[in-house]
């Protein structure tokens, strides 16, 4: 007696695994790793820009153009990598960007011009991150795992980039200090291709597979799934409101250890400062993963903007010292990648995970931009003013502004015709 498929029994939009060693838990574990491998050495980048810009003799704008041309890349090319990976599946998207981000890495230890650094740092680690960053992780997590599983998932596939700058964060320290710079660049390029075989446990279908489950999901073109997000008030509000995640984001981790060795702290408190970012971020994205289910998340997203406002008031304007700045990180770190969970679930909720890369990767493009600015006005007003002051201010306003327009957002599924069926 032939047996039925269970693929033809499942409802649209529920998860696709195919009985094998990729188990729910196996997909976790090995997204989580590629999450935190690929995380780590971008959030290090900050402790090389005052060695290499004093090697090389260039300004700190040099630097810090050419990580927000990585950001501005990063953010821009993520759509389009995110709806190549929904079509024909991640594993492919997500080795060939785990080979670019290593070369470009790899290259940044050769860069002796701005030019090369432009492309090392800018254009290979831009393209190389859009394929392989968390991104990716997080769409596969919506299209691989039982609903159940997903917003604890995209929480853990959050920590897990932020233990990467935890553990990143120091060891880029170590071995600037014991090694230099180049070296400590070459270290982080072998590491990150360590993504490639990781990310066979996590690779989705391609949307062209003749499976039932395939089929199933196959009903929406990208081009009805884009005009449907832009004309839904609810994405726009989050769009905007992730501008600032992205520019409060982007500052810190390029610009915070300069400003503390600027007030009279050492490089050593920057490190660990980062990395405690990092570590409490753990606590944070996997809380704001479990509460998500919980509680309305626009509400989780308004109150960690406000939070992150009230944060950066408290770092600069009491004097500057090891303890304020440690509290600053740990507080951060609660608020740091915790917007992600409840941006991309919202998405997920909105329109389902058949174009989850996409429209989330179009959401991150705004994150992007506004890390762009952040990053890039960060190095340029401090050349002009010899002062971060005013950029750290305009992120606090960002900040409150962001937590008033989280919260309209309807969470709710957008209503669309249904295909008559078989």
């Amino acid at each position: 007696m032939q047996k039925e498929n269970p693929e033809l029994r499942r409802p649209p939009g529920a998860a696709v695994l195919r009985p094998s060693w990729r188990t729910p838990a196996m997909v976790v574990i090995c997204g989580c790793l590629i999450s935190m491998i690929g995380f780590g050495p971008r959030s290090a980048l900050g402790f090389f820009l005052t060695p290499m810009s004093v090697s090389n003799g260039w300004g700190r704008e040099v630097f810090a153009l050419s990580v927000a041309m990585q950001t501005l890349i990063y953010g821009a090319a993520q759509p389009f990598a995110g709806a190549i990976a929904d079509r024909f599946g991640s594993v492919r998207v997500i080795v060939l960007g785990a080979v670019l981000y290593a070369a470009g890495v790899s290259m940044m230890a050769h860069a002796s011009t701005p030019g090369m650094l432009y492309l090392s740092s800018g254009a290979l680690i831009g393209f190389g991150l859009s394929g392989c960053s968390f991104n990716l992780i997080i769409s596969s997590f919506g299209k691989l795992l039982p609903e159940s599983w997903r917003s604890l998932a995209f929480g853990a596939g959050t920590a897990s980039g932020s233990f990467g700058q935890f553990l990143f964060s120091p060891l880029g320290v170590y071995l600037i200090d014991a090694f230099g710079w180049r070296a400590a660049l070459q270290v982080f390029a072998g590491l990150l291709l360590l993504i490639v075989p990781l990310a066979l446990a996590i690779a989705t279908p391609r949307a062209d597979m003749p499976a039932a489950a395939a089929r199933v999901t196959a009903v929406q073109t990208w081009r009805e799934a884009l005009a449907e997000a832009f004309a839904h008030r609810s994405y726009i509000l989050l769009v905007l409101g992730f501008f600032t995640c992205g520019f409060q984001l982007g500052f810190v981790t390029l610009h915070l250890p300069a400003y503390l060795v600027d007030r009279g702290l050492s490089a050593e408190i920057g490190g660990w400062t980062l990395g405690v970012i990092g570590l409490f971020n753990i606590v944070g994205a996997l809380l704001s993963g479990w509460l998500g289910n919980r509680m309305p998340k626009r509400y989780i997203l308004s109150f960690i903007y406000f939070a992150r406002a009230l944060a950066v008031i408290f770092l600069i304007t009491l004097p500057a010292s090891a303890a304020v700045t440690l509290i600053y990180g740990a507080v951060t770190g609660l608020l740091w990648l915790s917007t992600v969970p409840p941006t991309s679930g919202l998405v997920a909720v909105m329109f389902g995970t058949r174009w989850l890369a996409m429209l989330f990767g179009i959401v991150f493009l705004s994150h992007q931009v506004g890390g762009f600015l952040g990053i890039w006005l960060g190095g340029l007003l401090f050349e002009r003013t010899g002062s971060y002051d005013v950029v750290w201010w305009l992120g606090v306003l960002l900040g409150v502004l962001s937590a008033i327009v989280n919260l309209p957002i309807v969470e709710k599924p957008v209503l669309r015709s249904m295909p008559a069926p078989a």
